[in-house]
């Protein structure tokens, strides 16, 4: 086990976002993913072109909530409804406790890849599906496509190096 640093230990290889994780993760992320801020900026930019009133946007892998909050309070006079996932329950106990009675939406603990997506205008995937089986992640592709309504946005954002062409 070694430290990854801000107090979360991994095993080499075994990234895990269970336990002590979700208590340090906003720290870590924003320490250890480049330009993770400015990303969360781009998304709000964004975010005016695709969600209107009555529009429903995903966050998946959502983790402790931050982005999906942010988001929120970004597009306070709209009324869209956010659904934050995440299969972590630490993390989703976290972006729970973070949600103010403003937020109009839910959090979710659950495996992404069997949920039912409800028809959305955006899909929002920050730093997730890296960490997702390369073996699921067509289907997955596959039911955010299904579930876009016409129009619709999926916000990509991914830290890969991969030896592999295929992974890369």
């Amino acid at each position: 086990m070694q430290s990854v640093g801000n107090k979360i230990k991994s095993n080499v290889g075994r990234w895990t976002f269970s336990g002590n994780t979700a208590k340090n993760f906003d720290i870590h992320a924003n320490k250890s993913i480049p330009l993770y801020q400015e990303g969360h900026e781009i998304i709000k930019n964004l975010s005016h072109f695709f969600l209107k009133d009555n529009s429903i946007c995903y966050d998946l892998g959502c983790s402790t909530g931050t982005l999906i909050l942010s988001l929120s309070k970004h597009l306070k006079n709209k009324k869209v409804k956010f659904i934050g996932l995440d299969i972590q329950k630490e993390m989703v106990k976290i972006a729970n406790k973070k949600k103010s009675a403003n937020f109009r939406g839910s959090f979710k603990c659950t495996n992404i890849k069997t949920y039912k997506l409800k028809k959305s205008d955006m899909i929002i995937s920050y730093y997730f599906m890296q960490f997702t089986s390369p073996s699921i992640r067509q289907n997955i592709f596959n039911n955010i496509y299904k579930s876009l309504n016409w129009g619709g946005a999926f916000l990509l954002f991914e830290k890969v190096r991969s030896p592999d062409a295929r992974f890369q």
